[in-house]
């Protein structure tokens, strides 16, 4: 896979005039955004994890976009006014790790061309088109095996010109290497190098680089005033259109999960057909382990144990794998997902009790602490958030006193993971579950365990209660063989991957936040329309709502349901078993007008039955 992308970007963009005078030409803006930034905003959607730029001209603009997108690394060319843009992707190499792509920071261009090359299996591509008539062009000469010859920006250089330069690439490591070996060999007769000048003299010298041709691609670069004109004109609406063409149906799920995901998120599942017991396949899914433990401790205190199934397989898992023969656990009961969970300690006859509380109102911590001690129990099982009412659970004061008493804590966080900050230390929580299709954006398929290490390592010779779902044994035959000791969902695999990328961007804080404003948009609407909530809404996740059924006879959930579903929202009954309910989650890739918009069909449907 392709991780890396370097955008150069020191120059001076001076034929552009006073459009340039204060800032890089990166950041002019078409159809409202900078075009440097419809740039990374397209390699982050490509599965992109880290983006290097090389600076030079105004650096302070790229300094202040790397803040707003964290996947983005600086690299500084400070001889950008004396040197060409070979000298900036020299800077950027050091932080290269294997094959990576290659962008001019002028460009426009449809995101097609990144999947081309991102699914080309040689490793030195040029992407290029047909004629374009645009004026600056760039011509290929290549021999014929399509390999990069010899480019010009005079055709009568050219023995023949096989196709225009676009200006992305995908090149290896060794390339650029060689690459930058040739500029050092060339700084006194070739002092402002472009970098198609160090491709073509490696290309030609044994290290070829093939030059694949789109003819119809959408694109231009914007180096002056008739650029600037004909991207705004002509090319920006075709692009939009492509792009636009290949959008999927927006369906906003409003259930608990799985959660509405991104398209970038869906597509992430085409990938070539892979078995998954190919090292470059385990090499994905440690990345996806890794990652996921950085989101809830620091490196090296948490490991991630992957699973194929839903969120209940996670709870399986740590039931299953986590109370030993002598422990006796005490669960949580305050509504569906603890029930559940009781349900599998009685399966497995495991020594267990249960606490009690309504699910409605904060549970009596003070109740729950002396149980703890005066029951004797050596581990507690608790849902962080309750989606059946969609209540908090005060999971990081319970499980501090459970450690200073020595009680090891399992946590379903399930439906509060990637929303609610979580470092498991700090928390001292030992194992907690949660899922790829909740907060975190992905597909359905995958479940997995976050284990602190010292906890996991100490369930290692606890007899095994569950082959397929045991912790210890799946994680340590990963570590052996970088692979599941099971087929592994592959596609799902991937699209968390996508998921994990776009979450660390926005990161769990700033999340948190969006489904908070589409909370407050949802109580707005439910107060103006006398609707009733049993949680308080000071006690409330907003993460889920639960709302009483309109007291109305003509009141039909299904009814409701059918009209959401007409306008792109799907909604979800209540699993109270005490009151009839049903329930909003704005958990998932929606925004408050999205919700809005459902709100709106709300009121639609409650002024038809009054």
């Amino acid at each position: 896979m392709i991780a890396q992308a370097v955008i150069m970007a020191g120059g001076l963009g001076s034929r552009l005039g006073d459009r340039t005078k204060a800032m890089p030409k990166g950041f002019l803006e078409i159809g409202g955004m900078p075009i440097v930034e419809q740039s990374v905003r397209k390699l982050i959607a490509a599965g992109i994890e880290e983006i290097i730029i090389g600076t030079g001209y105004h650096k302070e603009f790229y300094e202040d976009l790397a803040k707003k997108y964290t996947c983005i690394k600086l690299a500084h060319n400070a001889a950008y006014a004396d040197a060409g843009s070979m000298r900036t992707l020299a800077a950027c190499v050091p932080l290269v790790k294997e094959d990576c792509l290659v962008l001019e920071s002028d460009l426009l261009y449809d995101s097609i061309g990144l999947n081309v090359l991102i699914n080309e299996t040689r490793r030195n591509v040029i992407l290029s088109s047909g004629k374009t008539g645009s004026g600056d062009e760039v011509y290929l000469q290549v021999d014929n095996d399509c390999n990069l010859v010899k480019h010009s920006k005079k055709k009568e250089e050219l023995e023949s010109v096989y196709s225009e330069l676009v200006g992305i690439t995908k090149l290896s490591r060794k390339t650029l290497d060689l690459m930058v070996a040739y500029m050092d060999d060339h700084r006194q007769d070739i002092p402002m190098m472009e970098y198609e000048v160090a491709m073509s003299a490696v290309s030609s010298s044994g290290n070829p680089i093939a030059v694949r041709k789109v003819e119809y691609y959408t694109w231009c670069e914007i180096d002056d005033e008739n650029h600037l004109r004909r991207a705004v004109e002509q090319i920006f609406p075709r692009i939009a259109e492509n792009e636009s063409l290949r959008g999927i149906r927006r369906e906003v799920l409003l259930n608990p999960g799985p959660a509405t995901t991104t398209d970038s998120v869906k597509y992430a599942q085409v990938q070539a057909d892979i078995c998954p017991r190919e090292n470059e396949f385990g090499d994905v899914m440690g990345w996806i382990s890794k990652e996921l433990s950085l989101m809830v401790g620091a490196p090296g205190r948490v490991e991630t144990v992957l699973f194929g199934g839903s969120g209940t397989a996670g709870d399986e898992a740590m039931i299953s794998s986590c109370v030993p023969q002598d422990g006796k656990l005490l669960i949580v009961d305050n509504g569906a997902y603890g029930k559940r969970m009781a349900k599998m300690a009685s399966i497995y006859k495991i020594n267990y009790e249960t606490f009690a509380s309504d699910g409605i109102h904060r549970m009596d911590v003070e109740a729950l602490k002396s149980r703890l001690l005066d029951g004797k129990f050596t581990h507690l099982a608790i849902v962080y958030h309750e989606t059946t009412t969609g209540i908090l659970n005060p999971v990081p004061e319970v499980c501090r006193f459970c450690h200073e008493h020595n009680i090891v804590t399992i946590v379903d966080a399930v439906s509060a993971f990637a929303a609610i900050p979580i470092d498991m230390d700090r928390d001292c929580i030992d194992f907690m579950s949660s899922t790829s299709n909740k907060n975190i954006q992905g597909m359905a398929g995958l479940a997995f365990v976050f284990c602190r290490k010292e906890a996991l390592e100490s369930i290692k010779d606890y007899p095994m209660r569950n082959y397929y779902l045991n912790i210890y044994d799946q994680h340590h035959y990963f570590i052996k063989n970088n692979q599941m000791r099971f087929t592994p969902p592959v596609q799902t695999a991937y699209a968390l991957r996508q998921a994990i990328i776009e979450t660390k961007i926005e990161t769990i804080e700033g999340r948190y936040e969006r489904y908070t404003a589409c909370w407050k948009v949802l109580i707005k609407a439910i107060k103006e329309l006398g609707l009733e909530m049993p949680v308080p809404e000071s006690e409330q996740s907003h993460l889920i709502v639960t709302i009483m059924d309109p007291r109305s006879p003509k009141y039909s959930f299904n009814d409701m349901h059918d009209l959401s579903r007409e306008h792109g929202y799907t909604i979800y009954p209540g699993k109270l078993s005490d009151a009839p309910t049903f329930r909003i989650a704005n958990i998932g890739d929606i925004r408050p007008e999205e919700m809005e918009g459902f709100t709106k069909i709300l009121a639609q449907y409650m002024r038809s039955i009054q």
